[in-house]
């Protein structure tokens, strides 16, 4: 024993020791284990507690016995999971992950989240996990997913009981992503909601005004600001707030009178909001601008000083006083701010060109032109082509440049060097502690510090001593003349910078809409505080001294401090994750650190899951390289990180340039902080978590109505048997749906994928010679063909003789000259491209401004447009005449598209030919067209609706110039559609079959745009590198487009022509069953849809005998579907004790949508006692009633059919025995 070093005396009391401390350590783990079982009570309480308390639990006020609980839950299901080695059930994960997101342990929910999302086939059943998880992606900024699991949570569970909480956070999210129709949505039915939320009804209409101000709708917003004031116990901070935007707003825009009467309304705003509440730098910021326009310099630095003794320092702020002092001849003053303003926010674009042009003012061009080059280089620069212009005047004159004032102590160089960050200030402090025992490296870097430090302070001395404020005193010194209001030496800087790193506890503000500044220091820069999504800008947040909750509209430009505009109230839960972003740090950071789920890394294997699963924690890349893929449920995939679904919610083109884009609400507690969504802030740092986040469901969908996969011969006795009782339990969604399917999901892309020589195939083409050819059979077997998506038929209007003429334009004027017609200005552009306004770059947003006009004048514009065309070809043609020497210059020329600035155009479109009296000789003529292709025809769905759906069942025109645009899109719930060209001139098509119309909602998502809602011009070159085969054909005079039914397709005019069009409805299996998943797609994304399914469905079963298995399945499921929900929602009534009124229907009563959510509401309506009184019968669903009124009090159900008419109808719905030929009979 010698030989190991050891005695056996040593090692006798050492194993004596070890023993003893095994015997403790037993002991312990017994005491531990019965410290971890939880009581019945515990369990109990437990039961309970589940994602629907998030932001109702106080765990940081009174909370302290229910935090103890939820932390003892989560230790013990962490044990169990453990000892089972992870082989537990799945509600063990999800139930865990409920108790780690009321602790705001956001990671560890994740994780959880994600075990329970790989082992639950059907969690999206599950709404209280989709909601956590939403809650969850919410938190990390990853509005894309949080989107789509709050979506689902409504589509599962119309009446969640968070549904309000629900809307919110859509609104606030569809707002950043600038989708702000379907963000006002959402603010109004939270705002018809009665159930408790984390914003009150004030602050959520104070969002619904600001919604109205960022899309500029000023006399809208101003109107709804003053009605917010009219509001009885108003509290302070939103009046505050409301008082500001309104202040800003008059200073902007010319809501009233002449400037000065405009100023001084906005002076007299913003000072009344500043008594409500003093603290808001940002008031006293927005009070120094309106002095500052109207000359008034004391005051408005008084203003500026109090902006920055309120709240944090902000480059705007900073930027302001510069100008202040270049207006006041103070060049050196301004040096020192516009640094200020600089170093702030280093993409500060305005401080730049401020900084610039002061240096172009002292003589100094070559630091003039670092200046503008920098400003160049901003994402918020918007006059790239005015400054390269004068940069490149500098660099061509700035030799001759000579005499004047100079800066030159301080080029452009040294900017960075006059002022120490905070942080440098620090570091420098620390390492003179240390002096002694740095190594030299370190040495050299206090070297460096401390020569910095001595020429700032050296700068500072220099100015008192050229007594630069004292030659301004009058403006600059306080009330007693005691000292300057601004000492833009280091100490006042460092004051500023330090606060404006500041990150935690600040109460953040709302994101403000403001136009360009038309003031006195307007001829300096472009500096203006921009917002809402306009200029995309950052903004400051408000000092935490204020102890308020600030709604405040900001207008910094910080990068680094991610602060925009939102309202932190109070009860607003679940933070929005704070990501530091570093403005200047280099785009290519390492991979963030390993985000643990749990203390113990056995547990976290286990909670992330086996290799095989492909469920853990991958590397977070740079937030805008990642492109996230489409998983599906099979292989457990799941998102790469939070920014990968952050690179998602791409901001809309008006604002990639800028630096960010409007931040939203931060809905957490106790400390709000929040970061930008794609913007540079985000894109040059590094994520300071990483996590996966699980997909919410990416299944393929192409059977979402399988055949048969459910027993559709019940009849209707045993229907309303297996219903009795039901409606005792609550009530079901209405969706239409088999039970078994899972909210429905774009189809992922074909695959194989096609051959690059496969993308451009050619376009199914048939030429008619004769009547006969028209009327042949096999024609109509080729149009609705689902291979087919387009066919374009040659000739039709000469093979049946129509006389196009009744179309045209001048036909038109002599009928009906004053029809309404709608306008679109748009931007003349070349078919296969769309740049933005500038023609700096191609985007997939293509806008258009909405006005409209009559026939008459239309028509003159359209002749005007052509003789214009006229004279431009003959200038041109002289011009080829007059130059013919130079032939290949000019083809070269002429061969060159142009990118911008482009012309304005007018396009006539939506332009309604249904009323028979006037169009009677018109829609006459279309009744020569084969029966397939009529407006009205048995074999036509649409005939079945029993009411008019304009543009659908009905006639429309379009009237066109060169250029004009139909944006892509697929028909209203997917229906098949006929476009007959009325010439003379041609239009050109694209089209996209319609299994690729997930790649393209994939790309609007990626554009921030809204596939159904939003106008988008798809590029070309983005569909070809998808592998996205498009074809592309010119249609002429007297030429019929059949598009299938689900096709995507986009058109322009290539000349000067009319076309009309009208929607078909195939009576296929195919069409049916596209129209269905459209109006699910749809309803799970609160858009309205223009087809009422249910009410079709019923009127099929009335009028049509059909033989095709496949379409009588899906049919009868439908029935079977609604008959069933009508019975469990009259026994939910009676068993209330509500009476159900009969009112029966009238002939061609349109079918009726919910005026709040606008979903289709068949039978039972829920009316307002008011509106039942009034007859005027304004309809709510059930979900939207309950909401509104809990117990219905307010509400009467009206039913609009027997029970026994529906069964009746139900039961004589069969399957006819031929199976070739479908009889049709109308009733």
């Amino acid at each position: 024993m010698k030989s190991c070093g050891v005695s056996l005396t040593t090692a006798a009391v050492a194993f004596g020791d070890e023993a003893k401390k095994m015997a403790a350590g037993k002991a312990s783990r017994e005491s531990e284990e019965e410290s971890l079982s939880l009581t019945v009570e515990e369990r109990e309480a437990l039961g309970g507690m589940d994602s629907r308390l998030f932001g109702f639990v106080r765990l940081h006020e009174d909370g302290a016995r229910t935090k103890t609980l939820l932390g003892k839950a989560v230790h013990c299901y962490e044990s169990l999971i453990l000892k089972a080695e992870g082989k537990v059930d799945s509600d063990f994960f999800c139930q865990l992950g409920h108790f780690n997101l009321l602790l705001e342990d956001y990671s560890k929910a994740l994780s959880a989240y994600q075990r329970y999302y790989s082992l639950q086939a059907d969690y999206w059943k599950n709404a209280s996990f989709l909601y956590g998880l939403g809650l969850v992606y919410f938190y990390y900024n990853a509005f894309h997913w949080a989107i789509k699991a709050f979506q689902d949570v409504l589509y599962v569970d119309p009446s969640f009981c968070r549904a309000k909480e629900i809307h919110l956070r859509l609104g606030l999210m569809f707002k950043v992503n600038t989708d702000y129709k379907s963000s006002l949505k959402h603010f109004q039915l939270a705002l018809i909601d009665c159930n408790p939320c984390t914003l009150s009804s004030a602050e959520i209409q104070f969002h619904i005004a600001h919604l109205y101000e960022t899309q500029r709708k000023y006399h809208s917003a101003k109107e709804a600001y003053e009605q917010l004031l009219q509001m009885e116990n108003l509290p302070a901070q939103v009046k505050a707030t409301v008082l500001q935007q309104l202040g800003w707003m008059h200073h902007n825009m010319d809501l009233v009178g002449d400037n000065a009467t405009k100023e001084s309304f906005a002076i007299q705003y913003l000072q009344k909001s500043l008594e409500a509440d003093p603290n808001s730098g940002q008031s006293w910021y927005f009070l120094g601008r309106c002095y500052s326009s109207i000359g008034k310099v004391q005051d408005a630095f008084i203003s500026y000083r109090q902006s920055i003794d309120k709240s944090e320092a902000s480059a705007d702020t900073w930027c302001s006083i510069g100008v202040l002092y270049q207006q006041q001849n103070q060049p050196m003053d301004a040096l020192q701010a516009y640094i200020c303003a600089v170093q702030l926010d280093h993409g500060h674009a305005a401080a730049w060109m401020d900084l610039g042009t002061l240096y172009e003012s002292c003589n100094q061009p070559q630091d003039a032109i670092k200046c503008y080059l920098n400003a160049a280089r901003s994402k918020r620069c918007s006059n790239t082509s005015t400054l390269a212009a004068r940069i490149k005047f500098l660099q061509n004159g700035s030799d001759s440049w000579n005499g004047g004032q100079s800066l030159s102590h301080h080029p452009v160089q040294q900017v960075y060097s006059l002022c120490l960050t905070p942080q440098k200030l620090q570091h420098l402090e620390q390492l003179r502690a240390n002096r002694d025992n740095l190594n030299p490296a370190q040495k050299h870097q206090l070297e460096q510090l401390e020569s910095q430090f001595v020429l700032m302070q050296q700068m500072r001395h220099k100015e008192v001593a050229r007594g630069l404020h004292k030659s301004q005193s009058s403006c600059l010194s306080g009330p007693n003349e005691e000292q300057p209001l601004f000492s833009t030496g280091s100490a006042q800087y460092h004051q500023a910078t330090s606060t404006g790193i500041k990150k935690s506890n600040e109460h953040l503000t709302l994101p403000s809409n403001s136009v360009p500044q038309r003031d006195a220091d307007s001829h300096l820069s472009s500096h203006t505080a921009t917002s809402g999504g306009q200029q995309g800008i950052i903004f400051t947040k408000e000092s935490k001294s204020s102890k308020n909750r600030s709604l405040v509209p900001e207008t910094s430009r910080h990068t680094g401090d991610t602060s925009n505009g939102c309202a932190d109230v109070k009860g607003l839960t679940n933070h929005v994750h704070q990501l530091i972003a570093d403005a200047v740090s280099s785009p290519n950071h390492g991979d963030s650190p390993d985000l643990l789920i749990a203390d113990n890394p056995q547990l976290s294997a286990l909670l992330i899951g086996k290799a095989n699963d492909n469920v853990g924690t991958g590397t977070c890349d740079k937030v805008n390289s990642i492109h996230v893929a489409v998983h599906t449920k099979t292989d457990h995939s799941v998102a790469s990180s939070p920014s990968s679904a952050i690179s998602t919610a791409t901001p809309s083109p008006k604002s990639t340039e800028q630096t960010s884009i409007n931040s939203v609400t931060s809905l957490n507690s106790p400390h709000g902080g929040l970061h930008t969504v794609n913007g540079e802030g985000l894109e040059n740092s590094q994520s300071s978590t990483k996590v996966d986040l699980p997909l919410v469901s990416h299944r393929s969908t192409s059977q979402i109505i399988p055949s048969m996969s459910v027993s559709i011969c019940p009849s209707s006795t045993e229907v309303l048997k297996a219903c009795r009782n039901l409606g005792k339990n609550g009530l079901s969604s209405s969706c239409i749906l088999l039970d078994k399917c899972p909210p429905p999901r774009p189809p992922t892309s074909p695959y194989p994928p096609l051959p690059k020589d496969k993308l451009n195939p050619p376009t199914p083409s048939i030429y008619l010679e004769n009547k006969r050819d028209a009327f042949f059979p096999p024609l109509h077997q080729f149009c609705t063909n689902p291979k087919n998506p387009v066919t374009v038929i040659r000739g039709l209007a000469g093979a049946l003789k129509l006389d196009l003429g009744l179309f045209s334009t001048k036909t038109l004027v002599e009928a009906n000259n004053e029809h309404i017609v709608e306008v679109r200005t748009q931007l003349l552009q070349p078919a296969d491209e769309n740049w933005d306004p500038t023609g700096t770059k191609k985007i997939w947003r293509c806008e258009s401004n909405r006005s409209h006009t009559t026939i008459a004048k239309y028509a003159q514009y359209q002749a005007s447009s052509f003789q214009e065309s006229l004279r431009e070809e003959n200038e041109k043609r002289t011009q080829h005449k007059d130059h013919s020497d130079n032939e290949s210059t000019s083809s070269e020329n002429s061969g060159r598209r142009r990118k911008g600035p482009f012309k304005t155009i007018k396009f006539g479109t939506n332009i309604d030919l249904s009323d028979n009296k006037k169009w009677k000789l018109q829609l006459h003529e279309l009744t020569k067209l084969p029966a397939f292709a009529r407006v009205v025809s048995a074999g036509n769905l649409l005939s079945h609706v029993g009411h008019t759906i304009l543009g659908m069942n009905t006639v429309q025109l379009y009237m066109k110039v060169p250029g004009s645009r139909t944006p892509g899109h697929q028909e209203n719930n997917n229906f098949c559609s006929v476009n007959i060209n009325i010439g003379p001139g041609d239009c050109e098509w694209f089209v996209v079959p319609e299994d690729y119309w997930g790649v393209l909602n994939d790309f609007c998502e990626k554009n921030n745009l809204n596939f159904l809602m939003s106008s988008w011009w798809p590029n070309l070159e983005d569909l070809y590198e998808a592998n996205v085969p498009v074809y592309r054909f010119i249609q002429r005079p007297g030429d019929l487009v059949w598009i299938n039914a689900g096709t995507v397709h986009w058109v322009q005019a290539v000349g000067w022509c009319n076309n009309i069009a009208w929607n078909v409805g195939p009576l296929t299996a195919c069409q049916y069953k596209l129209a269905v998943e459209r109006y699910e797609w749809n309803k799970l994304k609160s858009v309205k849809s223009p087809v009422p399914m249910v009410h079709l469905s019923w009127n099929m079963a009335r009028n049509i005998k059909v033989s095709d298995p496949k379409l009588f399945e899906m049919i009868k499921y439908c029935l079977l579907k609604i008959l069933k929900q009508c019975q469990t929602l009259r026994e939910a009534l009676v068993a209330a004790g509500k009476e159900i009124i009969w009112h029966g229907r009238t002939n061609d009563e349109p079918a009726h949508y919910c005026s709040i959510c606008e979903v289709e509401v068949f039978n039972l309506l829920f009316v307002t006692n008011e509106s039942n009184t009034q007859k005027t019968y304004i309809v709510h669903c059930q979900d939207c009633a309950r909401k509104t009124s809990r117990s219905l009090e307010n509400f009467v159900v009206l039913e609009q059919y027997k029970m026994e008419d529906l069964i009746q109808v139900y039961d004589q719905f069969t399957l006819v025995s031929d199976q070739h030929v479908s009889t049709l009979r109308w009733v």
